[in-house]
């Protein structure tokens, strides 16, 4: 457990989590949170209902929404939802002066006691309307039901590039204490993570927050009294007015409530996405693939794909399928478009995005042979494109140069002076860009689609805003992202989309709904599978889809990238490959994949999980039969052959069955003696254990 006092400071280097001495008033919206008693239903009518401040603010004219909006023509609409076990709801105030109408769509989960809702502004009058600032989509003080105990707050480290992204942090919060948490560069997971855990200790509750805004959102939190705090959060820097008949959206925002200790209530939100907020294909959830490449940077001398032909690609199809080693997916990365072969002109993939038209003379056929071959050998085929960052002197800079953002101010000869922004929020842009990348993907037989930014976009927004409209520009580029993806997932029923940004640096409540991150971190320590362990042991507290690479085909290094989705990239073209041992791997990896949708347990704390000298353990678990997996390690540099670890969710009075994978050998212990505690034991450093369990 940290010492907040202490924490402080390093976070705000670390996380960008720091003291805010603010000034203004808690608002007045009070919310009691009762755990897996709340009735949502109940609690969507009470919190939004008619003469009540609604659980989110803002300032029109230097004058708070607290004192106006309960004056204000209030309507409430139920909404047909297609999908069961989910309320629709739809609430709406008018100013019947001035013309600003909000409305506040809500959907309800029951099941999971959990809601959520976004606000759209709307100026219905002829005339520019008031000043809009502070719009907080989520502004209340909650309530726990007992003083006693820690209000403790559980978050993850953000993105950046680095061992320790998405480390569990776990910080106590006491009376006066203020919190500002947000991203840095406009990308919505980096340096920062837009999903939290507030436990009551005393109160055995708590509540899960997720943001959703792919850009520069904010959480502010301030513990009033020792059974009280203040939430509010939004989009940072907003200070605009509507034109007339002009609208706009907010981030989105969603709460889960539950009892019992911290993981119950990080399981059920597990359970949330998978089964209402996750894409989808004929009305269930999507289990996302195992994927391999090309054999990574092959041909030489070239980095990524950007020597890679047609005849290549089909020549390594056709060999993984000789092996037996085809994946889901054939995965081709960067480097397939115009212009990205030219290294001896100083020329790369990254220094010729925007050439977005597939290189005629190692693709003469287009990609429809690559993706043929890949259907052939009974795989699917995905293709990375990066569409909002635009090199200058590029296609797409030169044909459409009044659809690109400019950022003066980056220093004189550096990468990004060379870089644009497309103007993805500009809507004739977006209707470009939807038919242009829809067409090829169709042409081209692409079945599933992989979206790169590699870029910080917030100064490009900021220097394009108009005066007095401060934010505008980054509202519209993240309202037609969503709109761009929703189009491509509408087209293509049964497409998916990677998302990556830099490897995991735009993960929020929206991305996870329409995608999945396949590549989770751009940590470029290939040969360091601690860091990728570390990664999985983070990112599951959090979210049930996330994968990564491996290069490797050794049991250590490949149960370190072990996750819902993996990519391997192995040579299958060098001789010190061992083409039995990737085999092995495979064969282990199908039989324990679906585990890491299940309930998520992690065994070796929440403190520091990057050190070199320590075992890592976690447990995933089915509650529907009671089985599940353990996977360990003992690190290269760890002293103790032996660890202690304390099984959970199992029944005390069953016995199970522990089969270790490597050795084969089966133990029976009762469950209650695995929850109080299983010894675990590697004679060898860097070296890891996978054992299966269930119910007998």
């Amino acid at each position: 457990m940290l010492n907040f006092s202490r924490y402080t400071m390093a976070a705000v280097m670390s996380a960008a989590i720091f003291l805010l001495f603010q000034t203004e008033a808690s608002p007045q919206v009070k919310v009691r949170m009762e755990g897996d008693g709340t009735d949502i239903g109940r609690w969507i009518d009470t919190r939004f209902a008619k003469g009540q401040l609604p659980p989110f603010s803002f300032v029109s004219d230097e004058i708070s929404s607290d004192e106006f909006i309960r004056s204000w023509k209030w309507t409430r609409q139920e909404n047909a939802c297609s999908e069961e076990g989910v309320i629709s709801r739809t609430f709406s105030w008018t100013d019947p002066e001035g013309g600003l109408a909000v409305e506040c769509d809500v959907k309800g989960y029951p099941e999971y006691k959990a809601v959520e809702w976004v606000l759209r502004f709307r100026n219905l009058s002829g005339e520019n309307s008031s000043q809009l600032t502070h719009i907080n989509v989520l502004d209340m003080d909650m309530e726990y039901g007992s003083p006693d105990g820690d209000l403790l707050l559980h978050y993850a480290e953000g993105n950046k590039i680095s061992k320790a992204d998405y480390s569990p942090r776990t910080d106590t919060l006491r009376t006066g204490d203020r919190l500002h948490i947000c991203p840095t560069g406009g990308r919505s997971s980096e340096g920062a993570f837009p999903f939290f855990n507030i436990e009551s200790s005393g109160a055995h509750s708590g509540s899960m927050v997720a943001i959703g805004w792919s850009g520069t959102w904010f959480m502010d939190m301030e513990k009033l009294s020792p059974s009280c705090m203040n939430l509010s959060s939004g989009m940072l820097n907003t200070d605009l007015f509507l034109y007339p008949d002009e609208e706009i959206r907010t981030p989105s925002v969603a709460m889960m409530f539950w009892s019992g200790d911290r993981m119950d209530g990080h399981n059920r939100f597990r359970r949330l996405i998978l089964q209402h907020h996750s894409r989808k294909i004929d009305g269930k959830p999507v289990e996302y693939p195992l994927c391999s490449g090309f054999n990574y940077r092959d041909p030489q001398p070239f980095g990524e794909y950007s020597a890679i032909t047609e005849s290549w690609a089909v020549a390594m199809i056709n060999r993984y399928a000789y092996f037996g080693l085809v994946p889901d997916v054939f995965w081709l990365d960067a480097g397939w478009h115009t212009g990205s072969d030219r290294w001896q002109e100083g020329k790369n993939w990254a220094s010729t995005t925007g050439n977005w038209t597939i290189d005629s003379t190692r693709f003469p056929h287009g990609m429809k042979p690559v993706s043929d071959a890949a259907h052939k050998a009974g795989a699917k085929f995905m293709l990375w494109f990066e569409p909002e960052r635009v090199v200058k002197g590029t296609q797409w800079a030169v044909e459409h140069s009044d659809w690109m953002l400019d950022y003066k101010h980056h220093p004189a000869g550096s990468e990004e002076s060379t870089w644009l922004l497309f103007d993805l929020g500009n809507d004739q842009a977006c209707d470009w860009l939807c038919s242009y990348y829809g067409d090829l993907i169709e042409k081209n037989g692409i079945d599933y689609y992989r979206q790169d930014f590699n870029m910080r976009p917030a100064v490009y927004w900021e220097a394009a805003d108009e005066p007095g409209r401060s934010g505008m520009k980054e509202i519209r580029h993240i309202e037609n992202l969503y709109r761009f993806w929703d189009y491509l997932l509408e087209r293509f029923p049964r497409l998916l989309i990677d998302n990556c940004a830099s490897g995991g640096k735009r993960l929020d409540w929206e991305t996870i709904g329409r995608s999945a991150p396949l590549w989770r971190s751009d940590y470029y320590h290939y040969d360091d599978p601690d860091g990728y362990q570390c990664h999985t042991y983070g990112l599951n507290f959090w979210l049930p889809v996330h994968g990564t690479g491996i290069l490797l085909s050794d049991s250590y290094s490949f149960r370190s990238s072990l996750s819902s989705t993996l990519i391997y990239n192995w040579k299958i073209t060098e001789k010190e490959e061992s083409i039995v041992e990737m085999h092995k791997r495979l064969e282990e990896y199908r039989e324990v994949k679906d585990y890491y949708y299940e309930d998520y347990y992690p065994l070796s704390g929440t403190g520091d999980i990057t050190g070199n000298d320590i075992w890592l353990a976690y447990q995933m678990h089915r509650p529907s039969d009671s089985s599940g997996i353990i996977v360990a390690f003992r690190r290269e540099e760890c002293q103790e052959p032996d660890c202690t670890v304390s099984l959970q969710g199992l029944d005390p009075d069953a016995e199970y069955s522990l089969t270790d994978n490597d050795s084969g050998k089966e133990t029976v212990c009762k469950g209650a003696c695995l929850m109080e505690g299983l010894d675990l034991h590697l004679e060898n450093p860097k070296s890891s254990l996978l054992i299966k369990y269930r119910k007998l």
